[in-house]
């Protein structure tokens, strides 16, 4: 770009139908790290989001282990539906945390009710992970979460 460049990475987000559920799923179920919250009145949010009729967003800003950070965000005053789709159809995303002893966590997570997509921890058989293990797992919204274990 002439004028202007890529510098970096600063966070990815997700909208949650309730931040209270996604930060009980995200810090006390997954482990992140709580870093700040906030509920965000101002018209600069409006004049970014270009939503008619928004009244605020409530945001957490949560940490991975490891350095990246997720905010969520539950908007509010406006009536929300669900993104659900399935996870070819483009528009669509998801984030890959890599985990240790995929298999252990797996049946950890399940125990306590969480949903897979994955029927099985499933070894990677070719391309540039293989060797690997991975799960795709849904968030409280759906929202597709991939676990990776990494082979050695």
């Amino acid at each position: 770009m002439e004028k202007g460049n890529i510098t970096g990475f600063i966070h990815s987000g997700i909208t949650v139908r309730n931040l209270n559920n996604a930060l009980d799923f995200y810090v006390n179920t997954l482990g992140f790290e709580l870093l700040s919250t906030q509920n965000v009145i101002s018209d600069y949010i409006l004049e970014i989001v270009e939503i008619p009729g928004l009244k605020g967003i409530d945001i957490a800003f949560v940490q991975v282990p490891g350095g990246h950070v997720i905010e969520l965000l539950e908007y509010t005053g406006i009536d929300t539906y669900p993104g659900n789709a399935r996870s070819c159809d483009y528009g669509t995303g998801h984030i890959c945390l890599q985990v240790d002893n995929l298999d252990a966590l797996f049946e950890e997570l399940q125990a306590k009710g969480i949903k897979f997509k994955s029927k099985k921890v499933v070894n990677i058989t070719a391309g540039a992970n293989k060797g690997s293990k991975a799960v795709y797992m849904l968030d409280p919204d759906g929202y597709v979460i991939e676990l990776m274990e990494r082979g050695k």
